[in-house]
């Protein structure tokens, strides 16, 4: 049995937390920050609320490697995707409201269950995924922070 594995980010916005969670929630948002090399796609109709499915796929020309995901935990600032497929575990996000705006926590954890992949996802995709989820955050900052102030304005 591989071993779980835990990345997580913090980064810091400045706008409300209920922007920042809308960032999360809000499909049409969520594809302005989302790497372009993955979709994420409903399972019937969006919901990020409990029991709320999707699929987010890996645009990988062939293969397409699918991860479906279900949110487990949700509440105002707080929701924790789970999902299976080539990976197995958790999907955290938490909106820390602070005084200048947000404090973004996003915590990955998984295990890769095929040992085969998971030899490959450690030699090779496992840091180009730590600066991706990186990258990500500062995408979901940029749009969080144009929103806000256009909501503000």
């Amino acid at each position: 049995m591989s071993s779980s594995q835990i990345f997580e980010q913090v980064i810091l916005i400045k706008a409300s937390a209920t922007m920042v969670e809308r960032c999360i929630t809000d499909l049409e948002l969520m594809h302005r920050w989302l790497n372009p090399a993955l979709k994420c796609e409903p399972i019937r109709e969006w919901s990020t609320e409990i029991g709320g499915r999707s699929r987010f796929i890996i645009k990988v020309p062939l293969i397409n490697p699918t991860l479906i995901s279900h949110v487990i935990e949700r509440e105002p600032g707080l929701i924790v995707w789970q999902f299976t497929g080539f990976f197995r575990g958790r999907d955290r996000w938490e909106c820390q409201p602070t005084q200048g705006g947000t404090k973004l926590i996003n915590r990955f954890e998984f295990e890769i269950p095929n040992p085969l992949v998971s030899w490959g996802f450690n030699q090779f995709a496992a840091v180009w995924t730590k600066n991706d989820m990186k990258a990500q955050l500062r995408r979901l900052k940029r749009v969080a922070e144009e929103t806000y102030r256009l909501e503000c304005s």
